[in-house]
This record gives C-alpha cells, structure tokens and sequence, in this order.
C-alpha cells in the first residue's frame, strides 16, 4: 500500500518525465533529425558514407574545380533527355503509322485517324501545361533571355515547369510534320532549368563561389540545349552568344564547349547504343561529292539564294508579328488562349491535319514524311528532275513528292505556299513548342527548289561551254537551310549547326554566303527578329528588344530617371551618419564635399558607416565621417544626358549594383540595379 510521500514522488517523477519529454521534442524540432533523432536506424552506417563523400569531394576538388563536375553533369542529363524525348516520340509517330495504314481501304476512317490522333494528342499537351504549369507554354528562349540579364523569374525554372514542359514537348512533336514544329527552343529552357537545379547543388557544396557557380550555370545551359538537340556543340556555342547573352563573357568560353561536347557526345552514342548507326557520325548523313562540290559560277545562285530567304523572311517576320498583334487584341481569341487552351489547340491541330491528309492536299506536300524525312529528302544530291523521266529507277523521295503525277516543281511551290500560313497559324498553339526546325526545314524547300532549277537547266544546255551536268541540289538546300533559319533569328549560327548537322565542309564558304545575304536583307530597317518579336508580345523586360520596338525609348535620358538618395557630406556626424542609415537602404551611400555645393567625392560602405556608429557609441570622442570611414573613389560616373541603354550595358559589363549620375561634379543622383529592372519593367509596359 502506498503511503503519501509515495504518490507525492511518483507525481513530481511523472512531471520531471514530462518536462523531460517537452525537452527532447524542443530539441528535435530545434535540430536536424539526422542528428536529433537517436532512433534512426544505421546511424554509424551513415555517418561511414558521409565521411566518404567528403573525402571523394576532396579527392575530386584536388583534379578540377566542382563547377567543372557540374558542367559535365549538365550536358549529360541534358543529351539524356534529348534522347529519351527522341525515342518516346518515334514509338507515337510508329503507331500512328501502323494505325493509318491498318485502315487502309477505308478513306473516312483515315481520315479521322489522321485528323483526331494529332488533334487530341495537342489538346491534352495544352491543357496539362495550362494546369500544372502554364509557364511552360511556347519555346522559352525570351524568358531564358530575360533571366540571363539579370532578371529573376523563379517560376521558369522550378521542377513543375520541367515536368509539364517535358511531357508537353513530346505530344508536341508526336503530332509530327503536321503541325510542323520542332523542339529547340523548349528544350533551351529545359536545359537551363537542368542548370538551375545544378547551380544550387554546387552552390551547396562550395558555398564561396555562389555567384559565380550561379549565373555561369545559366548561360553554359543555353549552348548546352542545341548541342544535345543536333548533336553540334559548336553551333549551339555561337547560338548561345548570338541569341542569349547580350554580353557574353569570354570566361564563360571553355565552360559553354566543355558542356556542349558532353552533351553532343553523349546525345550521339547514345544514338549508337540504341541501334542509329555503327559509330559517331553527323544525324542527317549525306553523300555530296567531294571532288567538286560546286562550280565557280554557281556563288551568284548561293548569293540570289541568300536574297530571296532574306525577302521570305521578311514576309514570315511580318506576318508572324501581324498574328501575334491579331491573338491579342481580338476577343474571341484573347478569350480562348486565355480560358480554353485545350479547345483552341484541338480545333487549330485539326484544321491543319485536314489540310495535310494524304488523299486531299496532303498529297502535294509529302505528308507521310515525319520532320527528320523532310529534311533528309531535301538534302538528297541527287537530281528528282532527270530521275522523273526514269521510270524504272525512281528515287525515293520523288515517289513521296510526285505521288500524285505532278511536276515536282509544283509540290515543291505549294509546299512552300501551304507551309507558309500554316507555320504563321501554328505558332499561336498554346503549347510547349519549338520554331527553330521548321523554318530550318522551309529554308531547305527554298534551296530545294533553287537547285532543282539550276540542274534543270545545267541538264538542258543552256550554260555552254561547261559541263554542269553535276550540280547538286541538295547544297542548295542546305545553304537555304541555314539562310532561311539565320534570317528568321537574326543570327549567323544556322551556319555551323548546318554543317555540323551534315557533316559537309565543302559547302561551308556557300552557306556562309547566303546566311550573309539573307541577314543583310532581313536586318535592314531595324526589323525584329523571331525572338525578339515573341518578347516584346510577351512585354518582357529584355532591352535588345525594346529598342526593337521602339528605339526612342531606351534613348530616355538617365537624368529622367535618376532617383534622389540619400547623401552625406565629409564633415558629418554620427548624428547625420545614424540618419542616413535609417533612411536609406543603399548599400553604397554618396558622399559630397558640402550639402551646398554637392560636389560628388565617392560613396562610403553601409557596413564602414555601422562601424563607425559602433565605435562611436562606445568611445566619447566624436569624429567626422573623413576622420572615421574610408571614403571610397567612384571608378565610373555617368552623366545625366546619357542614354537608359548606356547606363544599362556599364551596369551589365561591370556586374555593380550603382551608378552614380554627377552634372560637371554635381551629384543628380544614382542607378541601382534594381531601379534599372523597374525601369525596364515600365519600358516594356508602354509598348
């Protein structure tokens, strides 16, 4: 039996129990529960891997730096992707296929599987994109612009937007030559946010080069995405300083080809261990002669080759810009791109597949073929006009583009015609989409049908004196490739992604002069390329494209906007110095000779200016702000009549957060970064 001083220990036990019990539940929510929690299981296990990791991560610092690790990491996952997306896609086009086929003999039923399956397979990639992340819509490259100028946009690069935009991709291109477009663009921005989440493991493992590790991460992901896309790490270098970075730092070189070669030898053995080929070779494999590739005189055509991409280019440029301007003002489709994503796909996807089925207009275009068939008939060096006449030994392409008995000119014309609009149309599909192959694609019709004429009319005679009787066309094709594609997006990279796509340098002086021709065309009156036609619709704040748009308004004086901060004059107190502090938010504060003269002398540190509060609180004597913090020298400061465009390039180049605008000595005021992004902001508002 228990007597009273028994039941009055057991009660102070079972409270001492209980503040026990409170302390470890303190603890534990206060400590990491690796460390807090001591029923962990294979805690002395654990603790042996960690302590092996560390020493690899020793180990592997003392061969190269860990961003380098990173780097490799990078075009690896990315090639993987590419692959992975290459091969889901195949299996979809492959049944397709198989079910057009299986039903044939019935023209209504293929026609509903020609028209529904690509219809259907859109809608679902609009409406998933739309509602797990309706960021993940379009191509990507003007948010990755936006982002590498210095512009945060954290919901592009989250792990959300690189689910539904991967899966959105691939019912994209599953729909195949019938939309007509491609996956370059969307998978630039995947490889970036691939980047993004590398950036934050290195970041995690050397914590002192953050910045660094941060923002080369980003702008080695821009090259990396083309080279696993082609398999060209070169091109996708030159893509990436053309069309990604306004300022491309040289440091950023030997990391962007690192990662690019990885990514591309990883995307073509890949290749090779899935059954494409014997060994490394160029994706789209031709058979131009080497011996004489082209004859002197046909320059002048690669040259009128180069002009008429340019002048198409032109027309496309104008008339995608028309239809971004139409989508967005007009209400019934502002309405449906804004609420009935998955309705309007489907509806646009299957007007464009009754447009394109076999048995109807189809027939004229060489719908059957897929995007890689189309490019690959297109660089055929064969001649399709001398073959047409031999029945016995037709060539396999000119079955597909003269099925119907028309010429092959005329499908080759009304390929071009067709394709034209309906890549316009297609380019309003609410859905994760590239746009870079098919116009690489149209450019090679362009070619296609140039060289089929000039071999006409080398066959006919009616250069004599000469032997044209090998002209090939597939050159031309590839040179109206890379024109067509350098002309739309305002860069010269199309030049090498071509021959490194083919693996033909013969041809590469030709390309690289009818690229020429078509930019000059195309670059002329200050036009906007694709990309920069897709950000200003967009209102992104990227400034190559707002001087684009409207060159007056990055010409806005810096003195308009300059903001009024807070200052100190060298002969001031801690009184006015603990003012400033909690006044202003500057990290850098401007320091004057006197209030009344204003004459700027430099900037004090906000860190320097609570030192010197500390000390001056704990010693009696009162010093002046000269006497007590170091006045630091501006290195550059501009003028209150320079450009926004000015300030916003040394701000880029230099990597600082101010800038300080002084009239002939006179503080006027300061640029922060943040203040340029807010101005840049409200620039692209006004278009």
């Amino acid at each position: 039996m228990k007597t009273p001083d028994d039941s009055r220990r057991s009660e102070a036990d079972g409270e001492n129990n209980n503040r026990e019990q409170e302390n470890r539940s303190d603890t534990s929510h206060n400590k990491s529960p690796l460390l807090s929690d001591p029923w962990k299981p294979c805690r002395r296990h654990r603790a042996v891997v960690k302590e092996l990791l560390l020493k690899l991560r020793c180990c592997l610092g003392t061969v190269c730096g860990i961003e380098w690790y990173g780097y490799a990491a990078l075009g690896i996952l990315t090639a993987i992707l590419s692959f992975l997306m290459d091969l889901s896609v195949a299996k979809l086009l492959r049944a397709h296929q198989w079910l057009y086929t299986m039903l044939e003999g019935n023209v209504l039923l293929q026609f509903f599987c020609w028209t529904l399956y690509p219809a259907c397979i859109c809608a679902i990639a609009s409406s998933f994109s739309h509602n797990i992340c309706p960021f993940s819509t379009g191509s990507g490259i003007p948010e990755v612009r936006t982002m590498l100028a210095g512009f945060e946009m954290p919901h592009y690069l989250s792990l959300t937007n690189l689910f539904s935009k991967f899966l959105g991709l691939i019912c994209t291109l599953a729909a195949g030559s019938t939309v007509f477009l491609g996956k370059v663009g969307p998978f630039v921005h995947l490889s970036t946010m691939v980047g993004g989440y590398l950036s934050n493991l290195c970041t995690l493992i050397q914590r002192d080069k953050k910045e660094k590790a941060a923002g080369e991460m980003l702008v080695v992901s821009a090259g990396v995405g083309v080279a696993s896309c082609f398999g060209a790490p070169i091109g996708g270098v030159l893509f990436s300083v053309e069309v990604m970075s306004s300022h491309f730092a040289l440091r950023h070189y030997c990391p962007c080809f690192f990662s690019a070669a990885c990514g591309a030898l990883t995307f073509r053995l890949l290749a090779v261990w899935g059954g494409d080929g014997e060994t490394l070779q160029a994706l789209f494999r031709t058979n131009f002669p080497d011996a004489l590739p082209f004859y002197p005189l046909e320059i002048l055509l690669f040259a009128f080759l180069g002009l008429l991409c340019g002048a198409v280019s032109c027309c496309y440029l104008f008339c995608h810009r028309w239809i971004l301007r139409f989508t967005k003002t007009n209400p019934v489709f502002a309405k449906m791109l804004t609420t009935e994503k998955g309705l309007y796909s489907g509806m646009v996807v299957f007007f464009l597949a009754s447009l394109t089925f076999p048995h109807f207009a189809g027939q004229y275009m060489a719908s059957k073929y897929t995007m890689k068939e189309l490019l690959t008939s297109f660089l055929d060096s064969r001649q399709w006009t001398s073959q047409s006449h031999n029945t016995s030994e037709q060539l396999e392409p000119l079955l597909e583009w003269s099925s119907s008995g028309t010429s092959v000119y005329f499908s080759l014309v009304f390929f071009l015609l067709m394709k034209m609009w309906m890549l316009v149309l297609a380019c309003t599909l609410p859905l994760p989409a590239g746009y870079f192959m098919p116009v690489f694609i149209y450019g090679a019709a362009i070619g296609r049908l140039i060289g089929e004429g000039a071999a006409y009319l080398s066959s006919t005679g009616v250069t004599p004196g000469q032997q044209w009787a090998s002209v090939n066309p597939g050159g031309y094709a590839l040179a109206g490739a890379a024109a067509f594609s350098g002309a739309v997006t305002h860069t010269l990279s199309p030049v090498l992604v071509a021959i490194e796509l083919t693996g033909q340098f013969t041809h590469a002086v030709p390309i690289l002069l009818a690229t020429l021709m078509a930019n000059a065309l195309s670059r002329s009156g200050h036009r906007p390329s694709f990309y920069d036609a897709l950000s200003i619709s967009k209102r992104l704040p990227h400034l190559p494209s707002l001087k684009k748009a409207s060159p007056q308004l990055p010409s806005t004086p810096v003195g308009q906007v300059a903001v009024k901060s807070v200052l100190l004059q060298k002969a001031a107190g801690p009184v006015e110095a603990e003012q400033a502090v909690r006044t202003s938010t500057e990290m850098q504060i401007p320091v004057v000779d006197s209030y009344e003269s204003q004459t700027l002398l430099g900037f004090v540190l906000r860190s320097e200016l609570l030192t010197f509060l500390r000390r001056w609180k704990t010693e009696s004597p009162e010093k002046h702000l000269d006497e007590g913090c170091c006045i630091h020298q501006t290195s550059i400061v501009i003028s209150p009549h320079n450009t926004v465009q000015e300030a916003h390039s040394i701000l880029s180049l230099l990597g600082s957060q101010t800038l300080f605008v002084a009239d002939e000595g006179k503080l006027v005021g300061l640029i922060t970064w943040p203040e340029m992004k807010r101005i840049l902001e409200d620039l692209a508002k006004e278009i």
